[in-house]
């Protein structure tokens, strides 16, 4: 059975590796040698055509958004906007994180996203796997392992591209938790779903046990892995403590699995981790697992900001950007409050955006760079136009910059005839009037 891992293993190129190595101006060979080590991933399943982006080491740092409907807001419509929302101010992938209202509306909400959404979709099946058990058998934790991979195959067969799997959460760490309770406790849904349904029936995580299955329909689709990080801490107090380290220590023996079956891969991480913590963790990680590209909640580095968790969120990933992650998942401002709107969708993309793309400056240059020099011109011309134009968020700063009416020589409402850039501009055209005379 032929994948992309395997392909590249046997020294071939595909459309997908040129595609990547163009938009990521590097050596098609580069990208081969990476898909076949494993530290670069180009999640794409084989039943949808789903524009090429790649993950992982030399790579431009990629971010993710999250959408999707809850129990209590279902809106097939608006959810489809958000998704589109979060690619045009620069997603390179969304996650469908659909909880409800019923099933037919989970899977209505994907295939429109599938359908229309060129990026790369990624879900947590066992989200669907608990609200069918919800609907037919009277509790979230009434799914059984059928249930689990059923949905996988479901979703990998409507052409999802990746899934986030929450492996590492073993029975023995579970087990471990309860003698050893933690601030916050298993934030992680899928991983509090798995932990529940160990307790209730004192068996080993399916997905765990059953893991060469798993690497067999993930062979037969070719969608990538995500190997979530279930036990990520939920708060700074739990940050780097033994049930999130312990989880990645199994999380580390499942890539190298992975990898042995031809199966693309990449691993989940934390979490709530105060600054300090951020570079270790992402050292450690890459360390475990040989390099695998790694994909990052935030890190949110302090748990005092609802409604600003898009900023704590972009100064951590920032930070874990610099130590090596290769891929950041969004957080908005309604993050710990409430199901985001468009508008906080756009704001969290943005916030993420912006620190992918610093942690990019520092590490590639003119590969990021191009897009600041082009804003620099057009400052440095005053030219208004061309500074919204390249701006991240041309509707705003056209707001902002017009909504005192237009400024008589162009300069902003902040400075008016004090603008530095003018000052200077006309002192050197005054002086080289008077060298021509």
């Amino acid at each position: 059975m032929s994948t992309l891992i395997r392909t590249a293993r046997e020294g071939k190129i595909t459309k997908e590796m040129e595609i990547v190595a163009q938009k990521e101006q590097v050596d098609v060979d580069y990208i081969r040698k990476g898909l076949a080590k494993g530290r670069i991933v180009i999640p794409k399943s084989n039943r949808r055509d789903t524009e090429p982006m790649g993950i992982g080491e030399g790579l431009l740092v990629k971010i993710n958004a999250n959408i999707g409907s809850s129990k209590r807001v279902c809106n097939i419509e608006e959810e489809l906007e958000k998704a589109k929302i979060a690619v045009k101010f620069g997603a390179d992938t969304v996650m469908d994180l659909s909880t409800g209202v019923t099933e037919v509306d989970v899977n209505n909400i994907r295939k429109q996203i599938l359908n229309e959404i060129k990026v790369p979709i990624g879900t947590v099946p066992i989200y669907q796997s608990a609200l069918r058990a919800l609907e037919n058998k009277g509790a979230i934790i009434n799914f059984d392992e059928d249930d689990l991979f059923n949905v996988v195959e479901e979703q990998a067969k409507e052409g999802v591209d990746f899934f986030t799997i929450h492996v590492g959460v073993t029975k023995d760490l579970v087990n471990y938790l309860k003698d050893h309770p933690r601030t916050m406790g298993v934030v992680s849904r899928g991983g509090t779903f798995l932990a529940a349904w160990i307790l209730e029936n004192d068996l080993e995580n399916p997905f765990n046990r059953n893991y060469d299955y798993l690497l067999d329909m993930a062979k037969q689709y070719d969608f990538t892995l995500s190997l979530g990080d279930g036990m990520r801490p939920g708060s700074i107090f739990d940050s780097t403590d033994y049930a999130q380290i312990q989880e990645l220590m199994e999380i580390s023996k499942l890539v190298k699995r992975a990898w042995a079956q031809n199966v693309q891969v990449m691993v989940e991480g934390p979490g709530h981790i105060p600054a300090n913590e951020i570079e270790r963790n992402i050292k450690i990680m890459k360390s475990l697992c040989d390099n695998a590209p790694f994909y990052v909640l935030g890190p949110l580095v302090t748990d005092i900001a609802p409604g600003y968790d898009h900023i704590v969120s972009a100064i951590g990933g920032v930070m874990a950007g610099l130590a090596g992650a290769d891929y950041l998942c969004y957080v908005t401002p309604s993050e710990h409050l409430a199901l985001p709107n468009k508008e906080e969708v756009k704001r969290g993309v943005i916030a993420s955006k912006i620190a992918a793309h610093a942690v990019n400056i520092a590490k590639y240059g003119k590969r990021a760079s191009d897009w600041d020099l082009k804003m620099d011109i057009a400052r440095k011309n005053l030219d208004w136009e061309g500074m919204i134009q390249h701006s991240i968020d041309p509707e705003l700063s056209r707001e902002i910059h017009y909504r005192n009416g237009k400024i008589e020589n162009d300069v902003c409402s902040m400075c008016g005839e004090f603008c530095a850039i003018k000052i200077l501009q006309d002192a050197l055209n005054k002086t080289a009037s008077k060298k021509i005379v």
